[in-house]
């Protein structure tokens, strides 16, 4: 086997997760979101540098169970590029009033992540892509809330990634463009979840900001 050069890891949670094989059938390893459509661009232009792209996005996470599986499913792959999206499910259980969702972790449990991911890891390359929502499904009844919310997550992943020197990838703005020609459910079936259409707006976007910033050329993956 030709060593794999690079090492691309997906974090996050179920819009990250997409359905993945948990064991080692390669027809469904990444799963089949974003993560899936990007390694499929990147692994197809990119071939002779024989990339590897790990996903490890696990459904219903919040930003402390990131933490708290961060040895194992991060810092132990010593990826090259760490991408992160993350912030859902901290809203959904704060709007749901749920007990794990009591006091808001989002902007300490991501800070604390990131410092000790610059710590182990001072070599990989961070993208932060922020969390998104549209009005639709599951958001309509407490739709102020969940804008707050994911207002005031958006603003403290753009601050992190200024602070932690990585690739801030702004996502709400194309949800919200998307939604002006066809109605928010053809991009987020609930609100929060993307459909395929959703997932390949996320991949296009993912790959414009993290190329536009030179982290693909720096890496020799162009």
């Amino acid at each position: 086997m030709q060593k794999n050069n690079k090492v691309i890891l997906f974090q996050g949670d179920s819009i990250t997760d997409g359905n993945r094989d948990r064991g080692t059938d390669l027809n469904h390893v990444l799963g089949h979101s974003y993560a899936y459509m990007i390694a499929g661009k990147l692994g197809h232009t990119c071939a002779e540098q024989n990339p590897l792209f790990i996903n490890r996005g696990v459904s219903g996470d919040r930003v402390s169970d990131l933490y708290a599986r961060w040895n194992e499913d991060a810092i132990s792959l010593k990826p090259d590029v760490l991408s992160i999206l993350i912030g859902v499910n901290d809203a959904w259980r704060i709007t749901s009033e749920e007990p794990s969702g009591v006091t808001d972790r989002f902007e300490r449990a991501y800070r604390h992540l990131l410092t000790e991911t610059k710590e182990v890891l001072p070599q990989s390359k961070l993208v932060l892509c922020e969390p998104f929502i549209l009005k639709t499904g599951a958001t309509v009844a407490k739709w102020e809330q969940w804008t707050d919310l994911i207002s005031a997550y958006q603003s403290i992943v753009r601050e992190l990634a200024r602070e932690f020197d990585a690739v801030h990838v702004p996502l709400q703005d194309a949800f919200d463009a998307a939604a002006g020609r066809r109605e928010e459910a053809y991009w987020l079936w609930d609100g929060v979840h993307p459909t395929a259409a959703g997932h390949h707006l996320i991949a296009e976007r993912w790959l414009e900001v993290v190329s536009d910033s030179g982290l693909l050329q720096q890496l020799g993956l162009n």
